[in-house]
């Protein structure tokens, strides 16, 4: 922010009043400043960009699937030891974020991505010429570190570029880049392995991710709207992109002062353990819970596959990486659908309520059932997923003809990755003021509860077999399922109370300062 410009001058350049625009279906007539001064083409290229870069945590997951047998094999151990590492790997997914996501809600998430990128590529170098099974441990925590934060600043950017009325749709399209990872990394892994070794897993990944970090810091500009508002603030130099720069420079060559300040954001600055304040959040809370335990069910179907696949069907690494496809091709096109549903049924509760909308400008929700709008479309998805685990798990336990737990596997990740795109639109709704957190805290009470599911599931399926396996995994969505239905009741309740008390404790602030002034 240049340093002449005075917070009055800033106040009143914010509060100019743009002109009617069109909207859709109607014709908003708003105060506040555009929300956001990229295009449309930009913002699904930048939202394409979040996705190219959140891919990497699960394609560093999935693409490990397929090669599980032959390290418990090269390092001379069992399969419950290797599933120790994809168990911290999901521990170290949960916790990394809490940091990346309240540093880049402050900070902005350029810098955070570049950051998580170099502690990837370093992870991947060193997993690719390490030699000990004490190595791999380490080194997948390192791995899972670096990829997982990039999940959280691509939500958050989602936020950073769009309105409460498309989120759905955009992050089902970061959703649906990100699921390359499982529809592709196990049939990578596999072949890679069978090939080339499973060390080639992991330079494959360091090449692919220094691309992609050259990628980002070429092309992708600060959106983080503390540090550039709505786009139109300039970001520090340090922290401004080779084409942003390179923009910037040519317009001053030309006498083109940059941009003004609309739409600068004075919010203070997010806590660190941003995070754990809205894991503890009632409603917040309640929605994470739930979905932690859909991601902790998830985790125990796709842990449990390789072994099923190798001891049921004899399949070796390249078969057991092709039968991922429709789990993969089932998460895509959840996401792609589940996203314009989402808008859907926002825009039909909107227009049900005479609730004016924009796609250019954010409303205020608090009069506004987005409880409702989003998690009523979750509530029968879920107990679709359970029905569709149930039939892929006795397939499997019974050896049914491969052709039909692969049906159900499409079928059962299409219904869960619908619940979770669902749930994680809602989580970011509820804190729009820290979206990378609040992906993050989702991240931590998922991954933390997932990885204690991948560590349970190998000891299960040798005591009640996948069959029972799955019946408890949907039984234990079945039971969980009801509190969507509290939320639905008595969130809007517990949010207008929650911001009640926010503003009171500002208020109490602002007293404060001013008495001591």
């Amino acid at each position: 922010m240049p340093p002449d410009l005075e917070r009055k001058d800033i106040e009143a350049i914010a509060e100019q009043k743009p002109p009617a625009e069109p909207d859709g279906d109607n014709v908003v007539l708003s105060s506040e400043p555009v929300f956001s001064i990229y295009s449309v083409n930009e913002q699904r290229f930048l939202v394409f960009l979040a996705g190219l870069a959140a891919l990497f945590s699960p394609l560093s997951a999935n693409v490990y699937y397929s090669a599980l047998n032959t390290l418990a094999t090269h390092f001379d151990t069992s399969l419950s030891n290797i599933n120790l590492t994809i168990t911290t790997y999901l521990i170290f997914q949960g916790a990394a974020p809490t940091l990346v996501g309240s540093l880049s809600d402050s900070y902005g998430r350029r810098p955070l991505y570049l950051a998580c990128f170099v502690v990837y590529i370093i992870a991947n170098i060193g997993l690719a010429t390490q030699d000990t099974y004490a190595g791999l441990l380490v080194l997948r925590m390192l791995q899972s570190t670096g990829s997982s934060g990039t999940v959280a600043l691509a939500s958050a950017l989602v936020s950073d570029l769009v309105t409460s009325a498309q989120r759905g749709s955009y992050i089902s399209y970061v959703s649906m880049t990100a699921m390359v990872g499982p529809s592709f990394g196990p049939v990578i892994g596999g072949l890679l392995d069978e090939y080339l070794g499973w060390r080639a897993i992991f330079w494959f990944l360091t090449i692919f991710a220094g691309a992609t970090f050259v990628l980002i810091f070429v092309v992708l500009p600060e959106t983080c709207r503390r540090v550039v508002g709505n786009g139109s603030v300039p970001a520090p130099l340090w922290n401004t992109s080779v084409l942003s720069y390179l923009r910037l420079r040519r317009q001053r060559k030309a006498g083109i002062q940059p941009p003004s300040v609309e739409g600068i954001a004075f919010t203070k600055r997010g806590s660190p353990i941003q995070s754990l304040y809205i894991l503890f959040d009632k409603e917040s809370g309640i929605v994470l819970l739930y979905g932690a335990f859909f991601f902790c069910g998830f985790y125990m179907v796709q842990t449990g596959l390789p072994g099923q696949l190798q001891d049921n069907y004899g399949y070796n690494s390249l078969r057991i990486g092709l039968c991922y496809i429709p789990a993969g091709l089932g998460s895509m096109s959840a996401s792609f659908v589940m996203g314009r549903f989402l808008d859907f049924n926002f825009k039909r509760h909107a227009k049900r309520l005479g609730f004016e909308f924009s796609n250019t400008r954010q409303q205020d929700l608090r009069n506004f059932p987005i409880e409702r709008a989003r998690l009523e479309v979750v509530f029968p998805l879920a107990f679709a997923a359970g029905s569709t685990v149930i039939a892929l798990g006795w397939c499997m336990e019974k050896r049914v003809f491969i052709a039909a737990p692969l049906v159900f596997l499409f079928l059962s990740t299409f219904f869960m990755s619908s619940t979770s795109s669902g749930l994680q639109t809602m989580i970011v709704d509820l804190n729009r003021e820290n979206p990378s957190s609040a992906t993050a805290a989702m991240n931590l009470a998922r991954c933390w509860l997932g990885a204690a599911g991948a560590a349970a599931v190998v000891p299960l399926l040798n005591v009640i077999g996948f069959g029972w396996v799955a019946v408890f995994v949907a039984g234990v969505w079945a039971l969980m399922s009801p509190i969507v239905l509290c939320v639905i009741r008595w969130g809007p309740g517990w949010r207008e109370e929650k911001r009640v008390k926010a503003e009171e404790k500002e208020a109490h602030a602002s007293t404060a300062m001013i008495q001591a002034e």
